[in-house]
């Protein structure tokens, strides 16, 4: 379920310090609930899962591939270059960790096609980074307690677009992540949350 930005921004995230100057463009609850200590599942879960290529969603996996060809041909996803994040000199947001949460996840863990890489763990909050010539993005994860020992985790996903391309780039995709992306990755992580 889609939640209002303000609903996810009133917890006092470690991601609002590190990346105050990215902005949340969603934030999800996810079909994930169960006690203080199972966090540590809904990051394994959520870490194995490969969308672009695993997803019993078709049109997941089309738009995928389609947007990794446009990708190849324009030359966005080039891992070999360290594109500082816009407007700053950092190349990356571990950079900005506190020295006690620095290596509190071991690189890379993300699964699949999704190309994050992880920044930090806490008991409640992990956090991953993808870098490209459209954009600086943060997928995060939460695990928030809702009362009576029951936590449901939480997605934020945290953006700075990057060139004249970004913003547009953004908007352009906007639909097609709320119409069929994230609910195929609900569905995804709700069959391996059962």
């Amino acid at each position: 379920m889609r939640l209002p930005n303000a609903e996810h921004e009133r917890h006092p995230w470690l991601i609002a310090e590190i990346a105050p100057d990215f902005t949340l463009l969603d934030a999800w609850g996810l079909p994930a609930d169960g006690g203080p200590n199972d966090f540590a599942t809904l990051v394994a879960i959520v870490t194995s899962l490969d969308p672009a290529n695993r997803s019993s969603s078709s049109a997941t996996r089309a738009l995928f591939s389609l947007r990794y060809r446009v990708g190849a041909w324009f030359g966005w996803d080039d891992a070999t270059t360290k594109r500082p994040i816009p407007g700053c000199l950092e190349t990356t947001l571990s950079q900005r960790v506190p020295a006690d949460l620095r290596d509190t996840t071991t690189r890379p863990t993300v699964k699949g096609s999704t190309r994050f890489i992880p920044i930090y763990r806490t008991d409640d909050e992990w956090a991953a980074e993808i870098s490209n010539s459209t954009v600086h993005a943060v997928l995060q994860l939460a695990w928030v307690d809702q009362g009576n020992g029951v936590y449901r985790g939480q997605m934020g996903v945290y953006v700075k677009p990057r060139g004249r391309l970004g913003v547009p780039y953004m908007a352009l995709i906007g639909p097609f992540r709320h119409l069929i992306v994230y609910p195929a990755l609900m569905r995804q992580i709700e069959r391996a949350w059962r």
